[in-house]
């Protein structure tokens, strides 16, 4: 929270299904106020492949590791959602200009560990890189996990272990001082991969669990039902690490619900936010529903942000009260699917989907693209 302000950020930026035959690119964009370069593209670092997808990233090291003084943030870790290659980015030797540092195969990745379509990077205090994905290398539906060494990038293997798993996979967090770990499902990934199709609904192609898993042992626990169809996506755990509690959005369904440890030791989750449907014409549905895809809480658990990809809005919520969530404390539109009328009528390609808050938490930055093939939709 009294760190110092962010002058650089790392956007993923993604050329699949926009026509144009270029391969994705890591973009730094200089967010210093004082600065000539103020919120321009300062460098483009292009990856070495087409059609990779890009979609989060994550770091080498974070708060896992406090305390530790050999560790340094100085790799970014970029997952490809289709085509399953893992991309290790330097942003220590040269911040404003990363370069590219080690490229894991998609081979490595289906052979190893029997997974594919990687999702989400988180570090481990152990120094590992643990990765979630959406299903297996032929695109079916499944839960899993890849660890890489936190030094040398190589495919350690599988994190999970045991006999059962999740039929499908997307976030996660985790929070040992609780021996916890809970993943999310959006959908089957070869259903994923040409656009939201509502004849999908109602034949198990979309998520509704939240997953459990025994953070020491690596195994599967338990599943928490939040509804058939639900696709919930983002997944925060408080960052009190004492705190038992979190939230998870849920992306058609249009909910934030409230997870928590119950009194007996298991976990269940509470919807305590749910986002209207608005009657349309000229989509895909007579109703359509707000499409939460991104949530955050800030530092000091105050406030819970999320996107409505397609309303267009996101969204801040007071959570310092959690069982009483019933009105936003502040909605700006950015965009999306539905604009108020006026004399001019504001287009902006996308509705707000990734967020990320400053660590003092008075700057909310925002980017517009889900998913390409949703996208073009």
């Amino acid at each position: 929270l009294k760190g110092p302000r962010e002058e650089i950020l790392y956007v993923p930026c993604i050329y699949r299904n926009t026509g144009r035959n270029k391969p994705d690119f890591l973009a730094t964009v200089d967010v210093n106020p004082k600065s000539p370069n103020y919120c321009q593209v300062i460098h483009r670092l292009p990856m070495p492949n087409l059609g990779d997808e890009l979609h989060h990233s994550g770091w080498n090291t974070c708060s896992s590791c406090f305390g530790d003084t050999t560790k340094k943030r100085n790799r970014l870790i970029l997952p490809s959602l289709i085509s399953s290659r893992i991309y290790v980015v330097d942003v220590g030797t040269d911040p404003r200009a990363p370069r590219l540092f080690k490229v894991v195969n998609p081979e490595d990745v289906f052979w190893k560990c029997n997974l594919g379509y990687p999702h989400t990077s988180h570090c481990l205090g152990s120094g590992e890189i643990m990765i979630s994905t959406l299903g297996d290398p032929a695109g079916n539906g499944k839960g899993g996990f890849i660890l890489l060494d936190g030094e040398t990038f190589e495919i350690k293997g599988n994190w999970e272990k045991g006999d059962k798993s999740p039929p499908m996979g997307y976030d996660f967090w985790y929070q040992p001082r609780h021996n916890v770990l809970i993943s999310t499902e959006w959908g089957v990934p070869k259903c994923l991969g040409y656009g939201f199709d509502p004849n999908d609904l109602k034949k198990g192609r979309y998520g509704r669990r939240l997953n459990v898993w025994d953070w020491t042992t690596h195994t599967y626990v338990q599943a928490i039902d939040v509804g058939e169809d639900a696709a919930p996506l983002e997944i925060r755990f408080l960052h009190n690490p004492d705190a038992a509690e979190g939230f998870v959005g849920c992306t058609i369904s249009s909910a934030i619900h409230r997870f928590y440890r119950t009194e007996r030791g298991d976990w269940a989750a509470e919807k305590v936010i749910q986002v209207p449907s608005k009657k349309v014409e000229g989509w895909l549905l007579p109703d359509m529903p707000s499409f939460i895809t991104d949530i955050l809480i800030s530092l000091d658990d105050r406030f819970l942000y999320f996107s409505n990809w397609l309303h267009g809005d996101v969204r801040q919520y007071d959570i310092s009260d959690t069982p009483t969530l019933s009105s936003a404390l502040l909605q700006v539109f950015v965009g999306g699917s539905i604009t108020k009328g006026g004399t001019v009528t504001v287009r902006v390609s996308g509705g707000p989907q990734m967020i990320q808050l400053s660590l003092d938490g008075k700057r909310l930055y925002v980017t517009t693209s889900l998913y390409s093939a949703w996208d073009r939709q």
